[in-house]
């Protein structure tokens, strides 16, 4: 991009709902991966953060190769054909559906997100399989009535969906609210659906929360960092995949994968509904 964005009428109609001078989570997530969906604002942000913290860099593409890792899995071994994506990138590349449909064509997947930058993308570039579908739906992860009403013209809760909660809680305040979210949307799937997430790590390298400190000063979308032992509460009632609450580079990494010197602050998981 970046400045350019505008230039397509989808977009243009969505503008007067986005602020280009308050850095935003998505594009933040977008510049890291290379991409041009961003403005200044994003990318001064990622400079100060990176400058408290180099490892952020790292982080996010060790978290994005954990979610390719965990999307593998679940078409490839726990079966799953049904997503729900709550929490969308901008940088489409190597996403949910992409890595889904390429094992399962039939795989059926919903984005979620609220960020009207983000749907306006999504809307233009997500593509189908012939045999399975792709969706959006406009829902924050703190209403997930409305997600899973959204989701509902698409999935069918009554067979096994894969909750896909990539970074997104970070951006929720508060355990109780966060277990009440993952609760609502754990039980209105069926037994044999799981939930997959990755989260910033409080407890993992205490740079983490000066930028936690910083992002909170420049954005309006405040992070939380929280610890294994907070996340493994809050999937209570889950079964955890081995090997359960780990740094995303400890969770069953690829052979070929990039090994890092230390450990990367995101914990990443995989649960199953009994």
């Amino acid at each position: 991009m970046a400045d350019n964005w505008l230039q397509d009428s989808t977009r243009r109609a969505k503008a007067p709902l986005i602020d280009t001078s308050v850095p935003n989570a998505a594009r933040v997530a977008d510049y890291l991966a290379g991409g041009r969906d961003n403005f200044e604002a994003d990318r001064q942000a990622v400079r100060s953060l990176t400058a408290a913290a180099p490892v952020i860099g790292t982080s996010f593409a060790a978290a994005r190769a954990f979610h390719q890792r965990a999307v593998r899995y679940l078409v490839a071994e726990a079966g799953i054909r049904q997503f729900l994506a709550i929490g969308t990138s901008t940088t489409m590349t190597g996403s949910t559906h992409e890595a889904a449909q390429s094992l399962a064509p039939e795989c059926r997947v919903v984005y979620v997100d609220s960020d009207p930058m983000v749907l306006a993308h999504a809307r233009a570039l997500l593509t189908s399989t012939p045999g399975g579908a792709v969706a959006t739906v406009d829902a924050d992860v703190t209403d997930p009535l409305t997600i899973l009403s959204g989701a509902a013209e698409t999935l069918d809760v009554g067979r096994p969906v894969a909750i896909l909660l990539m970074a997104t809680l970070g951006y929720v305040l508060g355990d109780a609210t966060a277990a009440e979210i993952l609760l609502t949307l754990a039980e209105a799937v069926s037994a044999g659906s799981h939930v997959a997430l990755y989260h910033q790590a409080s407890d993992l390298d205490p740079a983490m929360a000066v930028t936690a400190r910083r992002w909170n000063a420049l954005s309006g979308q405040p992070v939380t960092l929280r610890s294994r032992a907070h996340l493994t509460a809050l999937l209570a009632g889950l079964d955890l995949v081995p090997p359960g609450v780990v740094p995303v580079t400890d969770w069953r990494p690829a052979p070929d994968e990039p090994r890092f010197e230390r450990a990367v602050p995101v914990y990443g998981t995989v649960a199953r509904k009994p």
